[in-house]
């Protein structure tokens, strides 16, 4: 069973809202020219989940390359498509199969990236306290 269908509810609230910030802050960085790792560090402190950075970093990148086009985040309670598609990635809902088309290398590169931000936002939501 993954990490995140094992969570309760109010895990659930907390991880999407961390998600969601991620992808804001990332956006942001990305289309400002800023150094992007430290501004998703800074975020991800506010979580105690600094040590994600690499990793959400990761599966932005390659996800806007899946989908060949910049990533499109929403604003305030607004949620876009994009961020919609992130988390059900992210929480398993939604196969990368079925959601994406693309070539190989990078369908790959996603799972991968995937599956690794699944498992250090296991550790990192344990190791702070918001798992059971």
């Amino acid at each position: 069973m993954s990490y995140m269908s094992a969570r309760p509810a109010g895990d659930a609230a907390t991880a999407s809202i961390m998600v969601l910030d991620a992808a804001r802050c990332w956006r942001a960085a990305r289309d400002s020219g800023a150094s992007v790792q430290p501004r998703l560090t800074a975020v991800l402190r506010d979580h105690a989940c600094e040590m994600l950075a690499p990793c959400f970093d990761s599966v932005m990148a390659i996800c806007e390359s899946a989908l060949g086009r910049q990533l499109r985040v929403g604003e305030g309670e607004s949620t876009s498509e994009d961020e919609h598609l992130l988390l059900g990635l992210i929480d398993g809902s939604k196969r990368r199969r079925a959601c994406l088309e693309c070539r190989d290398s990078i369908a790959s590169a996603l799972d991968c990236a995937l599956c690794s931000l699944r498992i250090m936002m296991g550790m990192a939501l344990a190791s702070s306290g918001r798992t059971h």
